[in-house]
């Protein structure tokens, strides 16, 4: 199995430094999960720096924005707009009635407590919870969405499964004696398999010819 840290050296070689998102904090972080769907990057960023323009990133201001300020933003994030405003006001809900307004209250918790309580938000499963709290400066495994996990099940991490949840535990488990320590290297590799899934390891034709890591892949090696 090809060495994890070659994997990530080679695709920093060729992407440069990965961008960490604008979000600081988990409540700013659970906010960025929820601004856009099926959209781009730049497009996310445009309605959360929207929403910290408009209203203010904090879970008082989400809570009394007027609607007349949160739709708009909302609509430029995608189909739903409605529900994207909900879940918006969900977010600052569970944030001031269960933390006090203060959701950094959940990083001197323990990790596994840390993690159940972002769970607890909309669009946060067990990988986006472990995400949010990598970018916090708190790791346990490497976080993958998933482009990422795409990547490492094709290079011959873990066999293709229709259950992702059963292929996402078989990475893991195939990662864990090689990921870097620290949430700063984690967030790299992270970063790093998040961008190379959605540019040249795609879903849908992949540009294999194309790829740094093709000498690697098992996925090239029978389509090359």
């Amino acid at each position: 199995m090809p060495d994890l840290k070659k994997i990530i050296a080679l695709l920093k070689k060729h992407y440069g430094e990965p961008v960490l998102p604008p979000a600081r904090g988990p409540f700013e972080l659970v906010l960025w999960e929820n601004a856009c769907y099926l959209l781009s990057d730049e497009r996310r960023a445009a309605v959360f720096e929207g929403l910290r323009r408009e209203g203010g990133l904090t879970a008082e201001a989400i809570w009394q924005a007027p609607q007349e300020i949160l739709l708009p933003l909302a609509t430029m994030g995608g189909m739903r707009p409605e529900t994207r405003v909900f879940r918006w006001r969900e977010i600052a809900r569970i944030t001031l009635q269960q933390f006090g307004g203060n959701l950094d209250s959940i990083l001197q918790e323990p990790y596994a407590k840390a993690k159940r309580a972002l769970q607890q938000f909309p669009n946060i499963g067990q990988p986006g919870a472990e995400k949010i709290l990598m970018f916090c400066g708190l790791s346990a495994g490497l976080p993958l969405e998933w482009n990422g996990s795409r990547v490492l099940q094709r290079i011959g991490y873990a066999r293709a499964q229709k259950n992702y949840g059963a292929m996402y535990r078989a990475l893991q488990e195939a990662v864990c004696d090689q990921i870097p320590r620290g949430a700063a290297p984690l967030s790299r590799a992270h970063l790093l398999l998040r961008q190379h899934g959605k540019t040249l390891c795609r879903n849908s034709r992949p540009l294999c010819e194309e790829c740094p890591l093709a000498a690697l892949c098992a996925f090239a090696a029978k389509h090359v």
